[in-house]
């Protein structure tokens, strides 16, 4: 298997493929990440049965982890937007905050929802919302998508119950508080950079929100639309119960550990908070179009259909990147420079871009800190929760092709390629380097 800056050649090639075959030729997406996995595969000399598995274990991982959650919340969308929902949903908000304030409106309710909820299901649950939003605000759909992705990252990467950020305290030996303190100071202007990204980028692509049926159609239709309290019930509850799962899972256990603990590991996990949001969504169903439900859910299948074919597709590159000895190849390389917090910003952004995964970046590079604390001495409690930080920051920096997040992004979002790039790969680049500024500037007064 092929190691050192052979490696790294052999994936920028495959990275640079992909993004001319999509971008310039038109290629679908599914066709290139397979054949991309195939090609870092062979030239990195993997044996043929053994990528092949990688290649079929990868798909099948991230359907397996997230395939369920998209199918739920493509239905609950689908159902929000026929039956006018989504549309209550944004009148309500922006009467609360301004046509002009739609986008900073999703970057703050991302930043929220993704505290304890994975940002792959957030963009999913909060979808409708965002594009119904983008409609009655008249905001292009490229800007509402880069807003509410980004404040979903800056609390996913930096701010635990999340599972990275909490993998990584318990590695580092870090306070949780103050890991959770620290890491929601340290968000808010990431979420902020976001938020202006999307003003000034997003802006420049127009997307239109494109949904079935106009407010006009809805109401000579239906009469009068869904209340406020219903229509926001299947994204809310869901994203309740899934927050209280994280909090029951605690090493702290707040709710024991016991039956009350089971119960809402039960319920509060993704796959059954989703459920119950379709049933939900399903009483919204004006008793007239009763009929329609059927139909309706199996709208919401075949739309997620793509969404999972690509999605699966990434999980394939990202499984074959994450079997290649990248680690191995850093700690010989970065890890003999004693150059402070940039040390494991570098190691994380490096993984976090080569393979794709936020949270398997965070993992690996914690683990090959651990045993480097006391020599570059960051045995202090605010030292260890910095570089913990540090760690959130670079696995942030950047997503695209090879990211599941980066296609559950643009796939929901009407993006092609080349703009999902230019938005979501832009924007979370944006997110890194400014998470790292202000981690600094608080090393400097701190440590």
């Amino acid at each position: 298997m092929s190691s050192g800056l052979g490696l790294f050649f052999i994936i920028l090639i495959a990275i640079s493929g992909m993004i001319v075959l999509i971008s310039k030729f038109k290629w679908h997406p599914f066709i290139v990440l397979i054949l991309s996995a195939l090609f870092v595969g062979l030239m990195t000399r993997m044996g043929v049965n053994d990528l092949i598995a990688i290649i079929t274990g990868g798909f099948g991982s991230i359907l397996g982890n997230i395939g369920i959650v998209i199918i739920a919340g493509t239905i609950i969308g689908t159902i929000l937007e026929k039956t006018g929902a989504a549309l209550t949903m944004a009148n309500f908000i922006l009467k609360l905050v301004g046509k002009d304030k739609a986008a900073l409106t999703m970057s703050i309710t991302g930043y929220i929802t993704s505290i304890p909820v994975f940002c792959d299901s957030g963009f999913v649950i909060l979808s409708p919302i965002n594009r119904a939003l983008a409609e009655k605000s008249k905001v292009s759909l490229a800007v509402m998508a880069t807003a509410l992705s980004s404040g979903l990252y800056a609390t996913h990467c930096l701010v635990p119950p999340t599972p990275g950020p909490i993998i990584m305290a318990d590695t580092l030996h870090a306070n949780l508080g103050l890991v959770i303190m620290v890491g929601l100071l340290v968000s808010i202007p990431v979420m902020l950079a976001g938020y202006w990204y999307a003003i000034k980028v997003g802006s420049k692509f127009d997307v239109p929100a494109n949904p079935d049926t106009t407010v006009e159609e809805l109401l000579q239709k239906y009469g009068k639309l869904p209340g406020v309290f219903r229509s926001f019930a299947p994204i809310v509850l869901p994203i309740i119960l899934i927050a209280l799962k994280s909090i029951a899972d605690f090493p702290s256990e707040p709710f024991g550990g016991g039956l009350f603990k089971n119960f809402f590991d039960f319920i509060g996990h993704p796959v059954i908070a989703l459920m119950i949001g379709i049933y939900l969504a399903l009483t919204l169903v004006p008793k007239g179009e009763s009929g329609n439900k059927f139909k309706w859910i199996s709208d919401g299948i075949q739309d997620s259909a793509s969404i999972l074919a690509i999605t699966g597709a990434g999980g394939s590159l990202g499984a074959v990147l994450q079997a290649l000895p990248l680690a191995d190849t850093l700690s010989s390389s970065l890890l003999q420079y004693n150059i402070g917090l940039l040390l494991p910003f570098l190691l994380a952004m490096i993984l976090k871009t080569a393979m794709g995964a936020s949270t398997v970046a965070m993992i690996i590079t914690s683990a090959m800190m651990a045993p480097l604390m006391a020599s570059m001495g960051m045995t202090g409690e605010i030292a260890k929760v910095l570089v913990v930080l540090a760690i959130g920051a670079g696995s942030m920096t950047v997503s695209h092709a090879n990211d599941s997040y980066f296609w559950v992004v643009s796939q929901f979002s009407d993006l092609d390629t080349a703009t999902a790039y230019k938005c979501q790969t832009g924007v979370t680049l944006v997110q890194g380097l400014v998470s790292l500024a202000v981690i600094s500037i608080l090393a400097f007064f701190l440590i």
